[in-house]
């Protein structure tokens, strides 16, 4: 087993890159096991998109509730790991992984018993797509534990500095996903069609085989998981730590995603077409932020472990290191959805009369990839350090914004682009404005100018 990566001595780049590229390549793989859902649903047509689309809110969603024991976890762990505390980062890897598996299964189970009234709230137009999203949601949320669990092994293992098994466990769920897909959807061999809810089989087997094999790495792991207990009664001292950092990361992705579903009922007023837009092009957007993602979660680790190590010279070196990173990926997407947006759309729908709607949504939130890019990674700057309710305030406040803005714009001539200017906007203002509160802490923490 590859032992974790020295966070807290040694070249700064060098130590954050090893640990960032796997984390990068991870995110890469995860865009692409997202979207090799979406390239063979498209196949089926944009009414099945619809129904993923409308569903998926609902595991994203659920991703805000991952959080809490995610992000608890995970810096905690690098607070007393920075500090040479093993027996502390044990503790709180424990009582992390207890708390997810009891929010997995409540989630799941309000998914299973609600299925009907939550499709519902979308309000879409033909009865299939109604039909297909709430098997969708049946299956993929109401076995959502697996998910859960997967982000919290991630979080964990990013935490001691070895990324590695993330990359090796989530590539390997690609694989598994990709063989599936198309054996299940268009029923392949002795299986029957399946379509949309074959698609969402495929995704939950993928999901369990990862989780097992985060586990056989666990098992084999000497610097954190050999000292977890997991059938120990959970602590309550841990349990507040983990929901003091948790609980605004979980409340900003939660709100995120709700502002997002309303957004998302005003697109459907569009008709189903709209919806699906709005999926394909949040799943190719996605090359963007799930990778600047994956950066940011490198600096989350690489930032709490040397704040537990009081060095905080070195934290604000990770973070402008990082920031020369993901520019230049800002960028390169940024003239990715600008200039080439239509071969890209036709990858996943090649509807001809839905093309257009494609191209519009990815020129115009081509404008904010860098903006975007910037914001999640200096929210992994905040969160290394415990400072969680920042980017969330920053979040939550000017996602907010989008709805107030779409409903503005939808009455000019923009009528649907409009909502996608909502978007655009805000997230150029909470790049900007995170950007320069964490400059404004770290010169009040001295972190700028302290040369130790």
């Amino acid at each position: 087993m590859q032992k974790k990566i020295d966070l807290v001595n040694g070249p700064v780049l060098s130590s954050l890159t090893r640990l960032a590229v796997p984390i990068m390549a991870t995110s890469l793989i995860q865009m692409a096991y997202n979207m090799t859902d979406m390239i063979w649903i498209g196949r089926i047509g944009s009414s099945a998109v619809a129904s993923v689309g409308a569903a998926g809110m609902y595991m994203w969603l659920s991703n805000g509730l991952a959080a809490l024991a995610k992000m608890g976890g995970q810096v905690n762990v690098g607070h007393a790991l920075g500090a040479s505390n093993s027996e502390e980062a044990a503790e709180y890897a424990s009582n992390a992984l207890q708390l997810t598996l009891t929010l997995g299964i409540i989630y799941g189970l309000v998914c299973i018993l609600g299925a009907k009234p939550l499709i519902h709230f979308f309000h879409l137009n033909q009865a299939q797509v109604i039909r297909d999203a709430i098997y969708y949601l049946e299956i993929t949320c109401g076995l959502v534990l697996f998910s859960f669990l997967n982000q919290t092994y991630t979080g964990l293992f990013t935490a001691i500095g070895n990324s590695r098994p993330v990359f090796l466990a989530t590539t390997t769920g690609l694989v598994v996903n990709i063989i599936l897909d198309p054996v299940l959807i268009f029923g392949i061999g002795p299986f029957p069609v399946l379509r949309v809810t074959g698609a969402a089989i495929a995704t939950v087997i993928a999901q369990m085989i990862v989780t097992v094999m985060f586990f056989i790495f666990a098992m084999k792991d000497t610097v954190l998981f050999q000292y977890v207990r997991y059938l120990k009664k959970p602590d309550l001292h841990h349990l507040k730590g983990i929901v003091r950092i948790g609980f605004p990361t979980s409340v900003q992705s939660m709100l995120f995603t709700g502002i997002s579903m309303i957004i998302a009922r005003l697109v459907a007023g569009y008709g189903d077409a709209a919806v699906a837009v709005q999926k394909v092009g949040s799943q190719i957007e996605s090359i963007s932020w799930m990778t600047a993602d994956g950066f940011a979660a490198a600096v989350n680790s690489f930032t709490s472990q040397n704040h537990g190590a009081g060095k905080k010279r070195r934290i604000y070196q990770g973070y402008v290191s990082a920031l020369k990173v993901v520019f230049v990926w800002g960028i390169f997407c940024t003239l990715l959805l600008i200039c080439c947006p239509a071969p890209v759309f036709r990858i996943f729908i090649t509807e001809k009369d839905v093309i257009p709607l494609g191209v519009d949504y990815l020129r115009i939130l081509g404008v904010s990839q860098l903006f975007m890019s910037l914001e999640i990674t200096t929210a992994g700057a905040f969160s290394g350090y415990g400072k969680t309710v920042p980017p969330s305030v920053i979040s939550i406040v000017f996602t907010a914004l989008r709805i107030p803005l779409a409903l503005i714009l939808v009455h000019t001539t923009l009528a649907l682009n409009g909502i996608w200017w909502s978007i655009t906007i805000s997230s150029i203002l909470k790049g900007v404005l995170l950007f320069v509160w964490f400059y404004i802490f770290m010169r009040g923490e001295k972190i700028i100018y302290n040369r130790k």
